[in-house]
C-alpha cells in the first residue's frame, strides 16, 4: 500500500514517472523479439525465394537450348515428354 501512497504523493507533486513497470517492459521486449524474429524469418524466406527462382531461371535456359536443338536436328520440339515421339505438325506435310 506504501507504493501506491507514493505513487499519489508523487502524482500531486507533478513528478512524472521516470521509467515504466518490469511488466510493460517485460511485454514490450517480447513483443519487439517476436517482431525480430519475425523479420529475420521473412528474409530467410527471400533469400531462398530468390536462390529458386535462379535455379527455375536456369532450367528454362537449359529448356530453350535443347528445344532449340530439337527443331534444328528433327525439324520441331514438339516431342511427347513421355515416350519421346515427335508430334510433327500437320499442316507441315
Amino acid at each position: 500500500m506504501a507504493k501506491n501512497t507514493s505513487k499519489k504523493i508523487k502524482e500531486l507533486r507533478g513528478e512524472k514517472p521516470t521509467k515504466i513497470s518490469n511488466e510493460h517492459l517485460s511485454k514490450m521486449q517480447d513483443i519487439i523479439n517476436n517482431l525480430n524474429r519475425g523479420q529475420m524469418e521473412i528474409g530467410s524466406l527471400e533469400t531462398r525465394k530468390r536462390a529458386m527462382l535462379d535455379h527455375v531461371m536456369s532450367f528454362q535456359n537449359e529448356l530453350a537450348s535443347i528445344q532449340k536443338e530439337l527443331k534444328k536436328e528433327y525439324g520441331t520440339d514438339n516431342i511427347n515428354i513421355h515416350t519421346g515421339e515427335i508430334n510433327h505438325d500437320e499442316q507441315a506435310n
